[in-house]
């Protein structure tokens, strides 16, 4: 399926995304260390969407390094070349962008994307909706959960079509989100 230069590169690609993310934590209570989040993504591509293509599974790898880390373009590309250094573009924020624009863009850019961004980011809204139940920050409300949820929704609108298998379980997690956010709406 993949030749060893692939397996070596999905290898550099670890340790690099590990290296760069290797400060942060997740908002979550337990502060889960942030590179669980990407290997999530890339797992949800590998075995939820079925997806083998290694710039693919690389740029999920090293999605949120430009947005969240110091990670530079130039390092991207010496390192691992002009299609996954484009590809991780496609999917980064502008971070000096204010946070109400750069989610209106996310909303507005998704239809647009290539097939594998878009793939890239359903995974990613996978991830996060996921982790809203299971591990939600410690200093969310709920309507800030739900508000995520309604975000999220819409970009996911404008990345359908890419792959149904993806879809499907996007649409189940969110199902299940609302549906747990819904509950612990009732006063108890």
């Amino acid at each position: 399926m993949f030749n060893l230069d692939e397996v070596n590169l999905f290898m550099v690609a670890l340790q690099f995304a590990a290296t760069k993310h290797r400060h942060q934590r997740r908002k979550d209570r337990e502060e889960t260390p942030y590179i669980n989040h990407p290997l999530a993504v890339v797992q949800v591509l590998w075995e939820g969407g079925g997806m083998t293509d290694m710039v693919m599974l690389i740029g999920a790898l090293l999605h949120d390094t430009l947005e969240d880390t110091d990670a530079t373009p130039a390092e991207i590309e010496q390192h691992f070349g002009s299609d996954i250094l484009e590809l991780v573009q496609e999917v980064t924020d502008d971070k000096s962008l204010p946070k109400s624009e750069r989610k209106r863009l996310q909303i507005e850019r998704a239809p647009y994307h290539s097939i594998c961004a878009k793939q890239i980011k359903l995974a990613d809204k996978i991830c996060n909706v996921y982790d809203l139940i299971h591990s939600t920050p410690k200093d969310w409300s709920l309507q800030r959960c739900i508000d995520y949820l309604d975000w999220s929704e819409q970009v996911v609108a404008g990345l359908r079509g890419a792959n149904f298998t993806l879809e499907v379980r996007y649409d189940g997690v969110l199902a299940e989100a609302r549906k747990h956010f819904q509950e612990n709406e009732k006063p108890s």
